[in-house]
């Protein structure tokens, strides 16, 4: 596949991810205000395939213009044409060079011509391989400690497994088999451990696992687009407050045991920093974000303790799901190559040459107007 076209591809899912982004925060807040605000499991499943969504529409639209329409409308059309209306106040050479921005661009990135191209390649190739690293230490640390823990019990393909080395039960998986791994010091606390253990298996259910493995690999390319930590941490706040949900969704659940637990969860590892390393891709009880700033556990027991809806509306977000996943791949057509040699463009193309020669031709008794065909000619 050409360089080009894998460069184009990969600045479309950033600009995708900013779109997708500011998208879910306008739509978050317009839940907030209605009776769907508070119902964070059909928000988990469609940000989850938001994200599956928004990794994989490069790929979608490549084919889509590869196999049944080439040459798809996009933005730059749209622009010519609203150029060509009269609806744009800029000289055609001014306009044309800034739609030929992103081409010109693309083009300096992929021969490494010129300077900043160069400085700008090796500061994401460094950018890159030292987020590798981090997520490849990271796979390391949880490696390690899956090996040292020992199994207490195994439940289908699900091995509960304890461990030392930690302070914060969480969960991951292989390729075959899901692991919950506790602290050595929760099989002192029966209720502690049967809330904690009932918490980890609902991250299964819900596919946490899958999707904080998909953030892990994308972060490698996405390191420097904020809108890749803020997207990342919606799916993680918005994970965490759909599992508590859920359980809470069990008769019979006790819920001031429950926080109590959280909050129990919070100290413990707040007493060590250093053994609350990162191991990843994993899903814990809590995060750092809840050690450091309480803040965060506050908002999370807020969620908790407020209270349930009762009907999840499946045909309300079967409309915010098809809307959503609608505008992101219509954002993503537009966002494609222009064809060459439209009528509008050719209409573009003129009007820059004649402006060209107006210019060159111009003397200081003698005016031309190369965009109304207008000429002015000196008086005797």
């Amino acid at each position: 596949m050409p360089t080009d076209v894998l460069l184009n591809a990969y600045i479309d899912l950033n600009i995708l991810l900013l779109a997708g982004a500011t998208l879910w925060i306008g739509a978050r807040k317009a839940l907030a205000r209605s009776k769907l605000g508070r119902a964070y499991q059909p928000q988990l499943r469609l940000l989850n395939g938001m994200t599956v969504l928004l990794a994989i529409c490069p790929a979608l639209i490549l084919a889509f213009t590869r196999f049944i329409i080439s040459h798809p409308p996009n933005f730059s059309d749209l622009l010519v044409s609203q150029y060509l209306q009269g609806n744009v106040s800029m000289s055609a050479g001014e306009f044309e060079t800034l739609l030929g921005l992103r081409e010109d661009a693309v083009r300096s990135l992929t021969t490494l011509q010129p300077l900043w191209a160069q400085i700008l390649a090796a500061g994401f190739a460094a950018g890159a391989v030292a987020c590798l690293a981090h997520v490849a230490v990271s796979v390391f640390r949880l490696r390690q400690n899956l090996a040292a823990a020992f199994t207490w019990k195994r439940i289908g393909r699900v091995e509960l497994l304890v461990s030392d080395s930690i302070r914060v039960a969480y969960s991951t998986r292989g390729l075959l088999r899901r692991y919950v791994v506790l602290p050595a010091a929760l099989l002192n606390d029966p209720r502690d451990l049967r809330l904690t253990i009932a918490h980890e298996l609902q991250h299964f259910r819900q596919r946490d696992i899958e999707c904080e493995f998909l953030l892990e690999i994308l972060r490698p390319l996405l390191f420097w687009n904020p809108a890749f930590y803020l997207w990342r941490r919606e799916v993680r706040l918005l994970r965490e407050f759909a599992c508590d949900q859920a359980l809470m969704a069990r008769p019979q659940f006790d819920v001031r045991a429950y926080c109590e637990c959280l909050i129990r969860a919070c100290a413990h590892a707040a007493r060590n920093p250093a053994l609350f390393m990162r191991r990843s891709p994993a899903v814990a009880l809590v995060d750092r974000r809840e050690t450091r700033r309480g803040a965060s556990l506050q908002r999370r027991i807020l969620a908790v303790t407020a209270p349930q809806p009762q009907a999840h509306s499946p045909l309300g977000w079967a409309l915010v799901s098809s809307l959503m996943a609608g505008l992101v791949l219509a954002t993503a057509m537009l966002l494609q190559r222009p064809s060459d040699w439209s009528h509008d463009r050719i209409m573009l193309s003129t009007i820059v040459n004649l402006e060209r020669m107006a210019s060159r031709n111009s003397a200081p008794d003698t005016a031309v107007s190369a965009l109304n065909g207008g000429f002015a000619v000196p008086s005797q």
